[in-house]
């Protein structure tokens, strides 16, 4: 356990799962900690109690001035804007702030850390790269912005050989020493132009990435994404592309997945490898560079070919990303709850045929709905709104479809099953975040699917 932290004054801000994580951890080096959240505790569930068993102070429904500017160090959760001017304050006056995975780094006990970054594909790209990581026999961390919290690794009695990460740019905007062996970087779309400044400010953070890498390291971008290629320029390692053409790129690649019939290859210097892709929880374009992305970031850890196939194989996928609930009538019901996006719900439009029925809304992001409208031409057979930004995407569709204002999820799955007829799809893909009516996208996913089960 790392010796630095014994006695040091640590504040945890935000006490959600990642939070908790944290405090044990710090908990177990010896520091002394204190924990606040200006939430009130009846809105944090079982989260007081744990960390109160702990040993750790709290303060809730309050903002923590005072108590920030005395601490050596503050672990922000990810959900806590680093702009709040209570922690600019702070780091001002000299207290260090970390990520919740920068202070897990400091912990972890050898094994490659794979970091995978993007707008949208970070949680299927991980938990598949995690997936063919296993298959390669290595014992191995899947989590981050995914699942576990980092700050669960180290807690561990047994360590382990590899880490495979989630970053989001909430998380990466709070590291500065995390160094990520494999960095992934899926795709740079306009996301949470609520909580930054702008799109070079939200970039900035996607691109510390790369920041700590050193030789031995390598990249991993989409070369067809003009942002990422930006991004990646700040790179300093190898790096490895991947696009479903083959069209010609002006980075400097060691290596190149692209599609081919029946699934992808890979170049990886004079070798080409072939890999089938049949499994179908990675149905679609996107599920497909996402499949290139892991196969590269696997091969480059030492899995071989068979295992990376093995593993492709094996993936299960993961709830509330284009996830088959049922189908009923001979209608499918598909919950695509983590959409919390427009990007993700393009994604979600093209990868299916057609007849859909299409449950939209939620609190929405500020990027405009139009890209839904065109990539939806020919495919929808009508809009079911809901949430805060129900007017606004009525208003986008109401020209070229049915919209349907439902308001709440239930109404629009009743409206729905009344609607749908044989071969239809009725697709939860809101292209917002959830908080107007759900605490996040696993409760709303889970409540569709629950609606639908019952039918």
């Amino acid at each position: 356990m790392e010796q630095g932290f014994q006695g040091k004054k640590v504040v945890v801000y935000g006490i959600g799962k990642s939070g908790v994580a944290a405090a044990r951890l710090l908990i177990r080096a010896g520091a002394r900690v204190s924990a606040v959240d200006d939430r009130p505790e009846e809105e944090l569930g079982d989260a007081p109690a744990a960390l109160r068993s702990l040993g750790v102070t709290l303060r809730l429904g309050t903002r923590p001035q005072g108590l920030l500017n005395s601490a050596d160090l503050m672990v922000v959760s990810p959900g806590v804007p680093l702009a709040l001017p209570e922690i600019r304050s702070a780091a001002a006056s000299g207290v260090k702030v970390w990520a919740e995975v920068e202070l897990a780094w400091h912990f972890l006990r050898g094994g490659k850390v794979v970091g995978i970054t993007g707008t949208n594909g970070k949680s299927t790209t991980t938990a598949l790269t995690g997936e063919l990581l296993v298959q390669g026999g290595r014992r191995v961390f899947t989590g981050g912005n995914l699942g576990r919290p980092l700050c669960d690794a180290p807690l561990e009695a047994q360590p382990f050989e590899a880490y495979c990460v989630e970053l989001s740019s909430f998380q990466l905007e709070g590291t500065h020493a995390m160094r990520v062996n494999g960095a992934a970087l899926l795709n740079f779309t306009p996301d949470h132009l609520d909580r930054y400044a702008g799109l070079d400010d939200y970039g900035a953070a996607k691109a510390r990435i790369f920041r700590n890498q050193e030789e031995g390291d390598f990249a991993v971008v989409n070369v067809e994404d003009p942002g990422a290629v930006e991004l990646s320029r700040a790179a300093r390692v190898p790096l490895y592309g991947f696009s479903i053409d083959d069209s010609p790129t002006r980075l400097p690649l060691a290596g190149r997945a692209t599609r081919c019939e029946g699934g992808f290859q890979l170049r990886l210097g004079s070798d080409t490898e072939t890999y089938r892709l049949a499994n179908p929880a990675l149905r679609g374009d996107h599920n497909l560079q996402n499949a290139m992305a892991a196969a590269l970031l696997a091969r480059l850890c030492g899995v071989s070919p068979p295992q990376a196939q093995a593993g492709l194989d094996a993936f299960a996928g993961l709830a509330h990303r284009l996830e088959s609930v049922r189908t009923l009538h001979g209608v499918e019901w598909i919950n695509d709850s983590k959409a919390t996006n427009v990007d993700s719900s393009l994604v979600a439009l093209r990868a299916l045929p057609g007849n859909i029925w299409l449950i939209a809304g939620g609190r929405g992001k500020r990027a405009p709905y139009g890209p839904l409208v065109e990539a939806s031409r020919g495919k929808l057979k009508g809009v079911l709104t809901i949430g805060e930004d129900a007017t606004a995407i009525g208003a986008a569709f109401g020209s070229s479809c049915t919209v349907y204002v439902s308001g709440t999820l239930e109404r629009a799955v009743a409206r729905a099953y009344s609607l749908a007829r044989p071969g239809d799809i009725v697709l939860l893909s809101p292209a917002c975040a959830s908080y107007d009516q759900f605490h996040n996208f696993e409760e709303r996913g889970d409540s569709f699917k629950k609606l639908a089960r019952s039918l």
